[in-house]
């Protein structure tokens, strides 16, 4: 047995339908054994609080090891578990092909999925993880929800906190007065025909936050792609489950992959490349749907078709060339490398994409944001989210560029909370969220 593995990381499908994967007597074998060798190792201490708060019970039991743990008390550390994936991709040795078979993050997802199972998965979180409804009633009332969420409003946050569970400090993302497709369809774009990449064709999966949330992303991701010669459309048949998968309800995730793949396999067919606007969502499309219906031929070839919008850009520069016309942005760019786009594997494809606007300097960040999706806005969990990142706050505060950006939005709204904790003036940051944007506005887009 090696002490390491040296082998690419593999990952197995996730058998969620199997009657075992929801036996909670054999979880807890499998959660003992896992829990016990990172005991031995200690290698994931400093990136999340589930490895922290796993390593405090063993430390605090009557023998020092796992053996004297009630396993009643694992419940903290895996409601912890943002399932980043930071520790399978970068930090575990353990992990398959190795022989001692170690993926954290899927075993907490398999905990969440007979918490769920078992009726445990609170009313409010899974009324919040209906993006789709949600989204549609939220810009249908924009006005009002958005002022609602305001961080400042002391009549709606302190409510929202005693009835949701939502910190009252924490960001929420506005709505659109009209969804991303909608402001679309009522604008034309003409595709450059003197682009080098000219003759592409793609169609974009919208995500449910740029449809609902940030139209933004999605409108400067076409003009972009317009520029530089590619032809897009515009779909949107459902979210891809991430809020869904976060409380292992993995059976929706499976319906939406199926529905969601189902639709755009006719584009796939038509010699479409398909591109995903969120790093998490582009993370379901390619990586987590083929694990959990891996018999589902439509949801393979997705994921084969499938790109990040900063991975497609730059297949574009790589492959045909970048179209002319980029200008510099004045005080430089800080980008923040979200742990969902580094799990994807694919290189630091943001930076390397805004590397190509001319003599403007591009500062990167590579650590966990501490966000964690849906988890960090909680009561319970905003402050510990503000602790995990706490060291790319002090880094951003740091260099304090105009243009701050990441490729989860919500991780760089998070982000500068953060900042702004460290009593750092934010006053003068840019309203871009997504390095896509920066790329429209160099393009004068």
């Amino acid at each position: 047995m090696s002490e390491g593995g040296l082998g690419a990381p593999i990952r197995h499908n996730i058998p969620w339908r199997d009657a075992d994967f929801l036996n909670p007597e054999l979880l807890d074998a499998e959660l003992r054994r896992v829990f016990d060798i990172c005991h031995g190792c200690r290698r994931c201490f400093n990136l999340c609080d589930s490895f922290p708060k796993l390593f405090d019970l063993i430390d605090d039991s009557e023998t020092m090891e796992l053996d004297s743990v009630d396993s009643k008390d694992f419940k903290p550390v895996i409601d912890d578990c943002t399932l980043c994936d930071m520790c399978f991709m970068v930090k575990c040795p353990y992990v398959p092909p190795h022989e001692f078979d170690l993926d954290f993050p899927h075993l907490m997802l398999r905990a969440r999925a007979v918490q769920n199972a078992e009726g445990k998965t609170k009313f409010v979180e899974k009324q919040l993880t209906e993006t789709d409804r949600n989204g549609k009633i939220g810009c249908g009332f924009s006005g009002v929800t958005n002022w609602a969420s305001k961080t400042d409003n002391k009549l709606t946050r302190p409510i929202m906190e005693k009835t949701l569970g939502i910190h009252k400090d924490a960001y929420l993302p506005k709505f659109e007065k009209k969804t991303l497709r909608e402001q679309l369809a009522a604008t034309k774009i003409e595709v450059n025909k003197n682009a080098p990449a000219y003759g592409r064709k793609a169609v974009i999966y919208a995500t449910c936050f740029s449809e609902f949330n940030n139209a933004d992303i999605g409108v400067a991701s076409r003009a972009v792609l317009a520029q530089n010669g590619v032809e897009t459309e515009i779909v949107y048949p459902a979210c891809c489950g991430m809020p869904q998968m976060e409380h292992g309800d993995l059976a929706r995730v499976a319906e939406n992959a199926e529905k969601v793949a189902a639709e755009l396999k006719p584009w796939i067919e038509k010699g479409y490349d398909v591109i995903s606007l969120v790093s998490s969502c582009s993370l379901m499309l390619k990586f987590e749907w083929p694990l959990i219906v891996p018999e589902n031929e439509d949801v393979i070839t997705l994921s084969k078709a499938t790109f990040d919008i900063d991975e497609y850009v730059m297949d574009i520069a790589l492959k045909d060339g970048i179209a002319d016309g980029l200008s510099p942005l004045d005080g430089g760019v800080t980008i923040h490398m979200s742990c969902h786009a580094r799990a994807q594997n694919m290189g630091q494809k943001g930076a390397e994409m805004l590397k190509l606007i001319p003599e403007t300097e591009v500062a990167v960040i590579e650590r966990c944001s501490g966000h964690g999706g849906s988890w960090g806005v909680m009561k319970d969990n905003f402050e510990t989210a503000i602790k995990v990142g706490k060291p790319v706050a002090r880094k951003m505060a740091k260099d304090m560029t105009p243009y701050i950006v990441s490729e989860c939005p919500l991780a760089r709204e998070h982000i500068l909370q953060g900042v702004e904790k460290l009593d750092t003036d934010t006053s003068q940051t840019k309203d871009a969220q997504h390095p896509i944007e920066l790329l429209a506005i160099s393009y004068g887009l």
